[in-house]
């Protein structure tokens, strides 16, 4: 494409003043004068964004002012591993906090609200199915997380993706963001989502983001191997970074710390009456089952090392999944934390007979000793194994607010992606 030329007539006082302010700058006349054209035409291209939205004058844009808190709704928020991060995260000109958070869960909901808000007490928890939350009347925010159900993108059990029950709900957040226009959106998935429908829901979901709003959104996708960010537990996740496209800011993964935390570390010093640390029982055929197991080694491999006898082995037909009745090794982070399943789903102590308990695998997902979780031993279990790590969602947003300050840090290419605003196509791959 051919680049337009333009030629400027100043007065001689003008192009005086002009040239000391580039020399105070250290930069070309001509290099100055691009910028100031640039940023101006950035600016008409912002109002006539907001004239041609229908909205007028009464649409403000959430914008970052430095030493004013930036504040965050959250959906599917789950028990708050994101949100206790947020708390946590902070820089020296920003720091965040909550305006609302959704959840359908109620055990959940107390869990966000009884940890995550004990001092925010402004900010207002709704627990609902999200298909019957009034989009439209969400307050607004400058940021928006979430981490959109992931039932019908896991790896484990069904992956019906969009044609699911959860599949769609994405688009609440879509419609969020479009409404709202946030300065920045993180929104988290299991490691299947890219696979899911043939990787069709995984594009859907990307396009609808990155065209989401006036402006789109600048996305950095990645898959984060949280093990490799010194959390004690190998988990697996999709996490988006959008930053709305009129800023011209780009989000890097952090680097990994390469520091890694074996699980028989992480679950060292446990306080007898930390909450959620109730002992678990096992029925003497389990224990007798693992006495036969070693740490890292499930039930499979020991049979085939032929030290299961034959009462103890499980009439299992097809596929065998490895991490039944799978023993942890202590010298390793643990496999992955899990919010369901039956017999032999539980993750199992290394050298004790029993599964965890749940505040154990509280422990992996880096939450505090003094976050307690409502509800019954099921409901904690559920609301654990649904969770972000607290630290790993932790180093991200603190890369988030070094990105807005506009500080540099170590970083690496997202395995995924970055992706432009408005760069993809909405409607290509069954994203009609």
């Amino acid at each position: 494409m051919r680049s337009a030329s333009l030629k400027i007539r100043l007065a001689d006082s003008e192009a005086q003043s002009f040239s000391r302010a580039c020399a105070r700058e250290s930069v070309a006349p001509a290099v100055k004068a691009r910028e100031l054209i640039l940023e101006f035409s950035r600016n008409e291209g912002k109002e006539a964004a907001l004239e041609g939205s229908g909205s007028g004058s009464s649409v403000k844009l959430p914008e970052l002012r430095p030493g004013v808190p930036i504040r965050v709704a959250e959906m599917f928020s789950g028990p708050g591993g994101i949100g206790l991060a947020l708390n946590e995260a902070r820089s020296e000109s920003y720091r965040f906090e909550h305006v609302w958070s959704t959840d359908y869960d109620p055990d959940a909901c107390r869990t966000y609200k009884l940890n995550v808000l004990k001092n925010q007490p402004g900010a207002k928890v709704i627990c609902e199915d999200i298909r019957k939350v009034d989009i439209g009347a969400l307050p607004p925010a400058d940021g928006f997380l979430y981490g959109f159900p992931c039932n019908d993108f896991s790896l484990v059990g069904e992956t019906r993706g969009l044609e699911g029950d959860y599949g769609g709900l994405f688009s609440y957040g879509v419609r969020y963001i479009s409404r709202v226009n946030p300065v920045f959106f993180m929104a988290e998935n299991v490691s299947g989502l890219s696979s899911a429908n043939d990787g069709r829901a995984f594009k859907l979901i990307l396009a609808s983001l990155n065209n989401a709003g006036l402006f789109g959104y600048d996305i950095t996708a990645n898959l984060y191997k949280f093990e490799e960010y010194g959390i004690p537990q190998a988990r697996h996740r999709i996490i988006m970074i959008g930053i709305r496209g009129d800023l011209g800011m780009r989000f890097k993964v952090p680097r990994p710390s390469g520091k890694t935390v074996p699980c028989g570390k992480a679950l060292e010093g446990i306080p007898a009456d930390a909450p959620n640390q109730e002992p678990t029982r096992q029925s003497r055929i389990v224990e007798e089952r693992l006495s036969c197991i070693r740490p890292g080694e499930n039930i499979w491999q020991a049979e085939e090392a032929g030290r299961l006898p034959e009462r103890l082995r499980l009439n299992v037909k097809g596929a065998r999944l490895s991490q039944i009745y799978r023993r942890l090794d202590p010298s390793k982070p643990a496999y992955t934390v899990t919010g369901s399943g039956g017999g032999g789903t539980h993750i199992y102590h290394w050298s004790e007979n029993r599964a965890l308990t749940n505040r154990e695998r509280a422990r992996l997902q880096t939450f505090p000793d003094d976050f307690m979780f409502c509800g019954s031993k099921e409901s904690a279990r559920r609301q654990i194994g649904m969770a972000v790590p607290v630290e790993g969602a932790r180093q991200i947003l603190d890369a988030l607010l070094k990105t807005f300050e506009g500080g540099d840090y170590p970083g690496v290419e997202p395995s995924i992606g970055f992706f432009k605003a408005k760069s993809l196509d909405l409607h290509k791959d069954g994203g009609q």
